[in-house]
């Protein structure tokens, strides 16, 4: 009887959320974001542990409205502006390269074969936005200067990452073309444009009209709807093109910022308490997704070393680029250690490789692993280094 309760909807549902607020409690006991309560409860509700609920098809649907919902939220935090910086792309890009050159030297190391050690090298290149900005979120650091790097960066690194898979496939299968490239940066640079153009000229304005008309003012949940339509529109845009769905969300929510809303309800804050059902299950669902059970004394090496190239090469390189770009040496910290997480970003990528079978089973399980770690290591050592007043270059050197 407990069998048939446990493989409802109703009842997983019921333990995402349940899940979600021990993971608060967890969070406020060792003074750390929710993210890494959230994580640590969904590995032991998780297969790894007590094996209460499984990476389902329901998990995943429900963890993916939930990097939407988060991006979308974020994206309201932010103008146009705040965001697409040249320099944001320089720190984009050193800190895709490294990782990528690391990451392929280290599993060639390991004796991989040259496939392997690519789709290992381009999984590096990712950086998780949603991990990053709910912690920057959570400490009310999302309109510091290192925070808009991070964010901006970000955007302009999945677009990167989407490039180096698209090339990385290109190389596995020994037929490398400019032209799919080509049409990758094309396609990305015409959504990003136009979107964030016809979601600030025009979008925004319509949600004004909306909002003065005889339906808003009976019905007036009628703006959130609309607004929250735009955002998964966007989102479903970006994932056609083969960017992720969280890009599209986060800039439908810079579209949409600074609108003035006076006879709807406020569109943000209800916004916000989907964020806090969806977001708080896509974090659980981390944690659900990391098999550790899987593990052998190999694996175990090769993921520590992975995780350690992993963190070190997106540090160095995104310090180096914020550096360039004339930031300061702790903002310059700040946006190194932000840009760590790998989260769901590199675990996408991981699948892709296992299901053209370019990678087997032991790198899939360690780019996962790694995925999950950096998720948790980083929101430690970002709330660390905001709580230090000052940390000097040479502090860094050592």
């Amino acid at each position: 009887m407990f069998e048939g309760i446990s493989s409802t909807l109703e009842f997983q549902m019921s333990l995402l959320l349940f899940t979600a607020l021990a993971g608060y409690l967890i969070a406020s006991k060792i003074n750390q974001s929710a993210i890494i309560g959230e994580i640590l409860v969904g590995i032991l509700i998780g297969p790894s542990l007590l094996g209460l609920i499984t990476y389902t098809e329901f998990v995943r649907s429900f963890a993916q409205l939930g990097a939407v919902v988060l991006l979308f939220v974020i994206g309201l935090e932010f103008k146009i502006k705040d965001v697409f910086n040249l320099k944001y792309g320089i720190i984009a890009l050193i800190g895709v390269i490294v990782p990528w050159v690391c990451g392929f030297f280290l599993a060639d190391l390991f004796g991989y074969d040259f496939a392997s050690a690519v789709f290992v090298g381009t999984a590096l290149t990712a950086t998780s936005i949603a991990i990053t900005a709910n912690v920057l979120r959570e400490m009310g650091k999302l309109k510091s200067e290192a925070a808009k790097a991070i964010i901006g960066a970000a955007v302009i690194d999945d677009i990167l990452g989407l490039l180096f898979l698209s090339f990385s496939m290109q190389i596995v299968k020994g037929t490398i073309s400019a032209l799919p490239i080509l049409l990758v940066i094309i396609e990305s640079a015409v959504f990003i444009v136009l979107g964030a153009y016809i979601g600030y000229t025009f979008l925004s304005r319509l949600i004004e009209k909306i909002d003065c008309t005889k339906l808003a003012k009976k019905f007036p949940e009628t703006v959130f709807i609309f607004a929250i339509m735009i955002a998964f529109f966007y989102a479903m845009i970006a994932e056609a093109i083969g960017l992720s769905a969280i890009v599209g969300a986060f800039l439908a929510g810079v579209s949409l910022e600074g609108i003035t809303i006076l006879h709807c309800k406020d569109y943000k804050e209800g916004a916000e308490y989907l964020r806090i059902i969806f977001a708080s299950i896509f974090f659980v669902s981390l944690g659900i997704l990391a098999d550790f059970r899987s593990l052998t004394l190999q694996i175990i090496w090769f993921l520590v070393a992975l995780t350690f190239v992993a963190f070190i090469t997106k540090l160095v390189g995104c310090y180096i680029g914020a550096r360039l770009g004339k930031m300061t040496h702790k903002d310059s910290t700040i946006v190194g250690i932000g840009m760590v997480p790998r989260g769901e970003v590199a675990m996408i990528v991981a699948l892709i490789g296992l299901n053209l079978m370019i990678i087997k089973q032991d790198i899939y399980i360690s780019l996962i692993l790694m995925s999950l770690l950096t998720t948790v290591i980083a929101p430690i050592l970002l709330r660390y280094v905001y709580r230090k007043p000052e940390i000097s270059a040479k502090t860094f050197s050592k």
